[in-house]
């Protein structure tokens, strides 16, 4: 469908600087097929660029500010005056965003709130969000690059360099513009999600009105203003995770954490140069699930990495039963050209290695298929992914695409459609995956 263009009005004031900064937020505005009015009327938005260097100027950009509101009553301020008056918006309480100067990012995100691109789809090089490789209603979010670690078992840092944050404003540009073009779940990702903004010193960056850390915690929470689903992937076990939780339990964030602990024997973890203490996992988990009772767990695990006694997968396997994490993957260790671990002493058997796999992977699967069962008379909010003659096949906010189970609504379909969020009542369970029908 192609959707009216939508027109701009935009009044430049201040000096040459500021006029570059308007001619950039101009180009950028007919890049994305706006049309540029010279008139209020009709016009879906006013964005005015102030100049606060002296008092006749400053009066100027008031006065301006106060026509807008006026003749057309949707404006957006920038430039220096936004930034020098903190009072701006108690001033002008209809103001629907202020941003200081260079802010072309800010103000594209403010006027896409209002109104949105239009696409059209014979004309225009790339749809709405970009080119994607997932369905339509959903997408992952790479939130930074590389990695500050240097796990024994890994050469991702050697592949891909230390960690590389992206700027708080442009995860959160993408997000908008994923979510505007009918995405329903933002997959949150990276190779070290808990650490994002470390390179950055965590420094705050003006996001439209407001300032925001480059943290994980902030990332989080304003991807919670979204009208999408917010699943966080790949979280290192840093202290500071733990803040994430009660972004859950207020419902900002799905209620899922992927935290990949790798192993439990604080011998195997010091020689994989990873956390090592497994007692004290166990009591934040417990406080997790007291903070928020519906989280769901995932985790990965590596058997046989060289020097795993017997002794230490027994360890792996009681920890197991004391976590009850909801998902996990395992691998058996398996040498990777130019990881520090091959270097390591007392390499495990490949024989040895895979029983040890087979008897975790069963362990597990008896965990997760009661917690599948205790499930049963629930009902559940799905996300639909596919949509068949017989039924349906969706997601639960406990289920990431691709590497968890699934949801089988059976039942008449012709009404759904892939990225529709319906209730489900669950009526039966597997090891893997959960069966029910349409909620009324």
């Amino acid at each position: 469908m192609v959707r009216k263009k939508s027109s701009v009005v935009f009044v430049s004031l201040g000096c040459p600087k500021a006029l570059v900064d308007s001619e950039q937020i101009l180009s950028e505005l007919r890049a994305e097929g706006y049309g540029i009015s010279a008139g209020y009327d009709g016009a879906d938005v006013v964005v005015v660029n102030t100049c606060g260097f002296i008092d006749d100027a400053i009066a100027e950009s008031l006065e301006a500010i106060e026509e807008a509101l006026d003749e057309n009553g949707k404006v957006i301020v920038t430039g220096c005056l936004g930034a020098k008056d903190p009072d701006l918006m108690k001033r002008f309480p209809k103001l629907l965003a202020v941003t200081g100067p260079h802010a072309k990012r800010e103000v594209m995100q403010a006027i896409h709130k209002v109104c949105p691109p239009a696409h059209d789809p014979h004309i225009d090089l790339l749809p709405p969000g970009g080119i994607k490789l997932t369905p339509r209603h959903y997408a992952y979010l790479k939130i930074s690059e590389g990695c500050n670690h240097r796990c024994t078992f890994c050469i991702i840092p050697d592949l891909r360099g230390d960690l590389v944050s992206r700027s708080v404003g442009s995860v959160l540009q993408e997000a908008e513009a994923l979510v505007s073009a009918g995405v329903k779940e933002l997959l949150v990702v990276s190779q070290d999600t808990s650490a994002y903004g470390v390179d950055l010193k965590y420094r705050p960056d003006l996001v439209g009105t407001s300032m925001v850390r480059n943290h994980i915690q902030d990332l989080a929470r304003e991807l919670g203003q979204l009208d999408a689903w917010i699943r966080m992937h790949y979280i290192y076990p840093y202290p500071h995770v733990d803040t994430l939780i009660p972004l859950m339990a207020d419902g900002l964030i799905l209620p899922y954490l992927d935290i990949p602990f790798q192993h439990a024997s604080q011998r195997v973890l010091k020689a994989m140069k990873r956390p090592a203490h497994a007692e004290k996992v166990l009591n934040r988990i417990a406080k997790w699930r007291e903070q928020c009772p519906d989280i769901t767990l995932r985790s990965t695990f590596i058997v046989g990495f060289p020097g795993e006694t017997d002794e230490d997968f027994q360890v792996l396997l009681d920890f197991l039963d004391e976590a009850q994490l909801d998902r996990v993957g395992c691998f058996a260790y398996s040498a990777v050209d130019g990881a520090k671990a091959n270097a390591l002493a007392d390499p495990v058997d490949e024989a040895i290695k895979q029983s040890r796999l087979e008897i975790f992977m069963n362990h597990q699967a008896q965990i997760s298929a009661a917690k599948l069962q205790a499930k049963i008379g629930r009902t559940l909010d799905i996300i639909i992914d596919e949509v068949g003659e017989d039924g349906a096949i969706g997601r639960s906010k406990a289920d990431a695409p691709e590497i968890d189970g699934v949801v089988h609504v059976l039942g008449d379909a012709s009404s759904m459609h892939s990225g529709d969020i319906i209730p489900v009542k669950i009526e039966a369970a597997d090891a893997h995956d959960l069966q029910g029908v349409q909620a009324d």
